[in-house]
């Protein structure tokens, strides 16, 4: 099949493989509001999951296909695939027997992106989906009308008409978008700002990310960077031009008061300086979390050096609403036991959460489903410690099975592992391969001022699980 580079045409039909997931979906919104004719095919549609989601796809123009390759009609169609998908789906058969172009999703967003006349990337390790809806939200606040590319979706863009509201389709002269560096693409963008968060073990060696978030540092016309996260600090000589941020470290351009942080369950609050001018503002952030804190430093950072006023970002953070499956409070039942829906799914995501559940008093159960097999061996021993080291000895930890979705990937490593390394450090673990299996215990074994988290990524329905274990509880 004819692979294509980061061009295309502005009048090209594009059909995507997954439409439904969560990097697929936003992409094609973005596409359709480019003026593509855009359709697709997704696993999840033909298994009748997540039916409303397919339901909305329909009702707003997308054609939807099985995945069978009958939605592949003509060599005009690009084809939009991971480049993970093997040859025997039956969309890219299709297409390569049709002559079709094919992108990844990383050609065609990287496309749409440098082409906009001004970018803002925003690439690390974690936090980036969150970073992303802060800086779209302050833009949107500041009288700016951005396009934005997310990996969940943003409440404060959500509505009734738009429930999948991952993207922001506004100007496409002005682009917003988290950049991926599990499968090295974060090279193709060249971003006017470059956001680097964190750099921490994930799908990749810390010497590989040294290498990619480098280059992209070099990359951006302006670079923000983390000043609190050594590996990330270390990489800034490679900025032409730099606006560094900090919750802890005092010399950063964007920081915070020292002793002026308080935090509840609901909110944190702090007294954030512009080291540059001297002005310090009072910024609340209606979320916990002091990952979060560094969230927001992370997005004033990045605004300021688009050159909006400091003390305009710190003020419309006070109504930034959050993500879905960012710490999403489902709901605290009659007996008193909080369900929190999140999207943990490597060390570093976890510990941030399981931090900000035990900074409240109150026993943790966290259901953790791994994302793949390969992730699972990829940085297994760190989640294991993770789970062990932040969890206290009456806390629950209970895993199901990876995510398998079908394919060639090695097996032969499971979750058992994980739990028996949990229980070597001492705390409580339990294996329970499927997942229904594990709400089931969860709900057996809730009592009063419990708080539940359900982590993972890669499916959709782990947010239908959340609702299904809370509507369980007494």
């Amino acid at each position: 099949m004819p692979q294509s580079d980061t061009s295309l045409r502005t009048d090209a039909p594009l059909f995507f493989c997954g439409i439904g997931g969560s990097g697929m979906l936003p992409l094609a919104q973005i596409a359709q509001g480019a003026g593509h004719e855009v359709a697709g095919s997704d696993r999840s549609f033909d298994q009748g999951r997540t039916p409303e989601k397919f339901a909305w796809l329909e009702a707003n123009g997308f054609g939807l296909f099985p995945q069978d390759g009958s939605g592949i009609t003509s060599a005009d169609q690009v084809l939009i695939a991971s480049a993970a998908i093997e040859d025997t789906v039956p969309e890219v058969a299709r297409a390569r027997e049709l002559g079709c172009a094919r992108m990844t999703r990383a050609d065609l967003l990287s496309a749409f992106f440098n082409e906009a006349g001004y970018s803002l990337a925003v690439g690390g390790t974690s936090g980036k989906s969150t970073v992303t809806g802060m800086i779209a939200w302050i833009l949107h606040e500041a009288g700016h009308d951005p396009t934005v590319m997310n990996g969940a979706v943003m409440k404060n863009f959500a509505s009734a008409d738009n429930p999948f509201a991952s993207a922001r389709v506004g100007s496409p002269q002005l682009f917003v978008s988290e950049v991926d560096e599990s499968d090295g693409s974060i090279a193709l963008y060249r971003p006017t700002i470059g956001v680097l968060l964190n750099v921490s073990l994930d799908h990749k060696s810390l010497e590989e990310l040294r290498a990619l978030f480098g280059d992209f540092l070099a990359a951006s016309g302006c670079a923000v960077v983390n000043y609190d996260n050594d590996e990330a600090r270390a990489l800034a000589g490679r900025a032409s031009q730099l606006v560094s941020f900090a919750r802890e470290a005092l010399d950063a351009d964007i920081a915070v008061e020292p002793g002026s942080v308080e935090q509840d369950v609901l909110e944190i609050r702090a007294q954030v300086r512009d080291t540059r001018s001297g002005e310090s503002f009072a910024l609340t952030l209606p979320m916990p979390g002091l990952h979060n804190l560094s969230n927001a430093l992370a997005a004033i950072a990045a605004v300021s050096a688009a050159g909006i006023d400091v003390g305009k970002a710190v003020a419309a953070l006070r109504g930034f609403e959050g993500l879905a499956r960012r710490f999403d409070v489902v709901g605290k039942s009659a007996g008193g036991i909080s369900v929190i829906d999140d999207f943990g799914h490597n060390p570093e995501k976890c510990a941030a959460t399981l931090r900000t559940l035990k900074a409240a008093p109150g026993r943790v159960i966290a259901f953790f489903q791994p994302h793949g097999y390969g992730p699972l061996r990829q940085m297994g021993d760190e989640l294991a410690e993770t789970f062990a080291s932040e969890l206290g000895e009456d806390d629950v930890t209970i895993m199901c099975d990876p995510v398998y979705y079908g394919g060639t990937v090695d097996r032969s490593e499971g979750t058992e592992r994980i739990i028996d390394m949990i229980e070597s450090h001492g705390a409580r673990a339990e294996h329970i391969a499927a997942r229904a299996d594990c709400g089931t215990r969860i709900v057996e074994i809730a009592r009063p001022g419990d708080r539940i988290v359900i982590m993972g990524a890669r499916d959709d329905t782990l947010s239908t699980f959340a609702r299904s274990v809370f509507e369980q509880l007494p």
